[in-house]
């Protein structure tokens, strides 16, 4: 809801401040929990913003379903190698070609939605990499002494 009034850079580049809570939430509370953040994130902002069942809410809905499933794909494999900065930058991807697959297949059915490609992999790239960042500061600073501790960015 809040990056609704934030003006955007391009137009449909936005920095997806929402899947920091969606990341939080699969740290501390697990998948089912974050999935169920995520999917009434959409459907929530959907009905108060006035977009359910437009193209708009399609977009959000696809977008947060494949993030899911990457999310859901790269917690089965070994955790040494998935930071949350890691997920993030997974999940801003997979988020972004779901909206890519419903543009180019409902929306826009033409092969040049694909020169779209560099522009959103490279904003998928920074705001992933910001948002995985965020997300592990808030972690850090969740657990207990965490200046005597200091741990490395926790991974799932």
């Amino acid at each position: 809801m809040i990056e609704a009034v934030i003006p955007s850079p391009l137009p449909g580049v936005k920095p997806g401040i929402a899947n920091i809570v969606t990341l939080y939430v699969l740290t501390q509370y697990g998948f089912a929990t974050a999935a169920w953040v995520s999917i009434l994130r959409v459907f929530a902002s959907s009905l108060l913003l006035g977009q359910f069942l437009s193209p708009t809410f399609a977009l959000s809905l696809s977008g947060a379903i494949i993030s899911l499933l990457m999310l859901w794909l790269a917690m089965h494999l070994p955790k040494k190698y998935f930071s949350v900065v890691s997920l993030s930058i997974l999940a801003a991807f997979a988020h972004i070609a779901g909206q890519l697959l419903i543009v180019r297949l409902w929306l826009i059915p033409h092969a040049s939605v694909s020169y779209l490609i560099p522009i959103f992999a490279i904003a998928a790239l920074f705001f992933g990499l910001i948002n995985g960042l965020i997300t592990a500061k808030l972690i850090y600073n969740k657990t207990p002494n965490a200046e005597s501790n200091k741990p490395e960015i926790p991974s799932i």
